[in-house]
């Protein structure tokens, strides 16, 4: 037979056998949480590195452009100067 101290003992053990489950399971919860965060703050992190690139990319396309450009005008003045030079000698 169980004393009357023996069952309170037994009881109080019980409960805080279900306290120590209920706060694992709130850790597990946390931690679930937690691991959903980072995945999402992972996926964040890869858009941005997209839209950097995304960026140098713009920004290398606009360079030739500039390039480009540049070389036309060249080109351009090259003729300019062709001409004159020719001109200069049918004049002489």
């Amino acid at each position: 037979m169980q004393t009357a101290e023996q069952q309170q003992l037994q009881q109080q053990q019980l409960q805080q056998q279900q306290l120590l489950q209920q706060q694992l399971q709130q850790q597990q919860l946390l931690q679930q949480q937690l691991q959903q965060q980072l995945q999402q703050q992972q996926q964040q992190q890869q858009q941005l590195q997209q839209q950097q690139l995304q960026q140098q990319q713009l920004q290398q396309q606009q360079l030739q452009q500039q390039l480009q450009q540049q070389v036309q005008q060249q080109q351009l003045q090259q003729q300019q100067l062709q001409q004159q030079l020719q001109q200069q000698l049918q004049q002489q």
